[in-house]
């Protein structure tokens, strides 16, 4: 008999009812083997990167490399020492709900190795279309129990949805 493959089961959701600076997600259970951050969402300011934050730490232990594309034109960004991952960057549009990412944060209750998160966006708003894959390390040993999602500048629209779910291990 084939082994059971793993699960999504929703841990958290939200859906924002007026424009917010940021969604925070705590208290997360470490009964799960990853993370998986799902959203649809604009802002208040066009061409704004969207960062993670985990357990509340905001000194520069982040670094990503991303590789973003417009349909003509193609390149890669890389930073270290940030105090955040920016899982969507410079392609979220201004007045929309039309920028959806999905974001796999890996062995987030492990508390022997830093962790790593693999983001996919994309972005089909005709004023900033684009899409993005980053890969992110949060140079920390500590098990993930709260995840901050915040713009560089301006705020999300009201309507934006985020969804929490943690994969269950198989069986």
């Amino acid at each position: 008999m084939a082994a059971k493959t793993g699960t999504y089961t929703l841990i958290a959701s939200n859906t924002l009812g007026s424009n917010t600076a940021s969604v925070n997600f705590g208290s997360i259970p470490g009964t799960y083997t990853d993370l998986i951050l799902v959203a649809q969402l604009g802002q208040t300011t066009t061409s704004s990167s969207l960062g993670i934050q985990f357990n509340g730490d905001t000194a520069t232990n982040y670094s990503f490399t991303e590789l973003y594309g417009t349909g003509t034109t193609a390149a890669s960004a890389r930073a270290a020492t940030q105090s955040v991952i920016y899982i969507c960057y410079d392609t979220v549009p201004d007045a929309t709900l039309n920028n959806n990412f999905i974001c796999h944060i890996m062995d987030y209750s492990n508390t022997t190795t830093n962790k790593t998160v693999v983001s996919r966006q994309n972005n089909p708003s005709s004023a900033y279309p684009g899409t993005s894959a980053v890969v992110g390390l949060w140079r920390s040993t500590a098990a993930i129990t709260s995840v901050l999602i915040k713009p560089a500048g301006g705020n999300l629209l009201s309507g934006s949805t985020f969804k929490l779910y943690g994969i269950e291990a198989a069986k």
